[in-house]
């Protein structure tokens, strides 16, 4: 499959998606959309921040995170609901709004969550023509804070290995406990992938002009 997940046989656009109560609206962009569960990967995997969004008692806000992540990869994502084993991994204080709103919900809060990588603006003829390159994930799903020591270690492993490329660190019993290790359980995601175009030399040439 193409890096940008492109399916001749699909519509270049889906211009009469309506968003329905209780359903997942389908990209309208579906050139650009990204199916494939090892692509995705590829671009999470790239990724250093994670922007999660949530509402607690003050109201909306959002804040972007280090992350690490597990994925048990479960054949073809399709529209993101067939996607099983997504666990992005994040540790913080032992206090705070995003911990006061994940132990509000009953230690289960609804998140969303984006990532992007390979950002770089395309110039275009007029302003109106200017764009911008990119892949990027977005999603939802559900925040908690784990309990097990063992767990909160493969999380700090998981996150050193995605931040830093330290995967094997050996993190002592009073070192994992000295933070809180958290976790959003992944229910839904798309992925995107906006490429840059090829200079028109290069166009031309592929070609045979």
């Amino acid at each position: 499959m193409a890096m940008t997940g492109l399916d001749e046989a699909r519509p270049t656009r889906r211009n009469d998606e309506r968003t329905v109560a209780g359903r997942h609206r389908m990209m309208r962009r579906a050139d650009r959309e990204v199916t494939d569960c090892e692509q995705i990967e590829e671009i999470v995997a790239a990724c250093r921040i994670v922007h999660v969004g949530y509402a607690d008692a003050e109201g909306l806000t959002i804040v972007p995170l280090n992350f690490g992540y597990e994925w048990q990869q479960d054949g073809d994502a399709g529209t993101g609901d067939e996607l099983a084993g997504l666990t992005l991994y994040i540790h913080s204080a032992s206090i705070g709004r995003k911990l006061d709103a994940i132990r509000a919900a009953g230690n289960a809060l609804d998140v969303a969550f984006s990532m992007e990588t390979d950002c770089e603006v395309i110039a275009g003829r007029t302003p109106c023509n200017w764009g911008e390159a990119f892949k990027s994930v977005i999603g939802n799903g559900v925040a908690s804070v784990i309990d097990d020591l063992d767990e909160c270690r493969k999380g700090l492993r998981l996150l050193m290995g995605q931040q830093a490329g330290m995967p094997d660190i050996a993190f002592a019993d009073q070192q994992v406990r000295s933070v809180t290790v958290w976790k959003i359980e992944v229910r839904h995601l798309t992925a995107k992938i906006h490429a840059k175009p090829e200079p028109r030399n290069a166009r031309r040439q592929a070609a045979g002009e």
